[in-house]
C-alpha cells in the first residue's frame, strides 16, 4: 500500500509539473509568485529591501520601515510588480516574433510565454523601480544613493544604466547565468565578466537556496548556479 501511496504522488508531482510548463506564461506565474512570498512574508523587495504584503494578488510595500522615498511616481512605488531580472527584450529579441513585432507579437509564442513566465528570472520590486530600471544593463557606477531615500539602488537615465545594491547581485548574476544556458541567451563580454565576477563574490544565501527549491517543485527544474552552491 505504502509502494502504490508513494508511485500516486511521483505520478500526481509529474503531471503537475507537465501542466505548468505547457501553461507557463507571466499571468501563471505571477499567481504562483504570491503563493510563494506569502508563505514567506519575511522576505523584501528586491532593488531596496522594503517589506510588503499582499492583499489578494496586490502587493503593498512598507515605506516607514526601510526609508524608501519615491523619486517621481507615488502610485506606482507603493505597489509590487513582478520584475524580470534578465528584460523580456534581453531574451524576446532572439525570437522571430520579436522582430515582427515586439513584446506584443511575441505573446502569441509559446517560447517567449515559458520564457517571460519562468519563475526563476522573477523577483518581487517596488513598481516605480522596476518601471525605472526598465531594460537597462546591470552596472557599478556610483558611490551615491540618493534617488530613492534610503535604498542603495541606483539608476542611470542617460547612459541606460542600473546598479543594484549589493545583497542581490550574487542572486542577478546567477538568474543571467540559468537564462543564458536554458534558453541559449547571448551575453557580452563585459557582461559575463561583470556576472562572473559578482557570482563569485556574492554567494547564495539561506532564502536565495530555498526559493530556488520552491520554484522546482512548482516549475519542475532548479537553477543549477544555486544548486551548486547550496549543497
Amino acid at each position: 500500500m505504502e509502494f502504490v501511496k508513494k508511485i500516486i504522488i511521483i505520478t500526481f508531482c509529474l503531471i503537475s509539473t507537465a501542466t505548468f510548463a505547457s501553461q507557463q506564461n507571466f499571468n501563471n506565474a505571477k499567481t504562483h509568485l504570491v503563493k510563494i512570498y506569502t508563505s514567506n512574508p519575511e522576505q523584501t523587495t528586491f532593488y531596496c529591501g522594503c517589506e510588503f504584503s499582499f492583499n489578494g494578488k496586490s502587493g503593498v510595500v512598507d515605506f516607514s520601515k526601510c526609508g524608501y522615498a519615491p523619486r517621481k511616481n507615488q502610485a506606482r512605488a507603493s505597489r509590487v510588480e513582478w520584475e524580470h531580472v534578465m528584460p523580456a527584450e534581453n531574451f524576446g529579441r532572439h525570437l522571430q516574433c520579436w522582430r515582427d513585432g515586439g513584446r506584443k507579437e511575441c505573446k502569441k509564442d509559446k517560447i517567449f510565454n515559458a520564457m517571460e513566465g519562468d519563475l526563476h528570472n522573477l523577483q518581487p520590486s517596488i513598481g516605480e523601480v522596476n518601471g525605472d530600471r526598465s531594460n537597462f544593463r546591470y552596472s557599478q557606477f556610483t558611490k551615491t544613493f540618493d534617488q530613492y531615500g534610503q535604498c542603495q539602488s541606483a539608476v542611470d537615465f542617460k547612459q541606460r544604466q542600473f546598479q543594484p545594491r549589493e545583497e542581490i547581485r550574487g542572486v542577478i548574476a546567477r538568474t543571467y547565468f540559468y537564462m543564458r544556458d536554458t534558453y541559449n541567451i547571448n551575453l557580452s563580454d563585459a557582461q559575463s565578466k561583470l556576472m562572473t565576477a559578482w557570482d563569485n563574490t556574492y554567494p547564495p544565501d539561506e532564502w536565495e537556496c530555498e526559493r530556488n527549491k520552491q520554484i522546482e517543485r512548482i516549475q519542475g527544474n532548479d537553477n543549477k548556479f544555486i544548486t551548486e552552491k547550496c549543497n
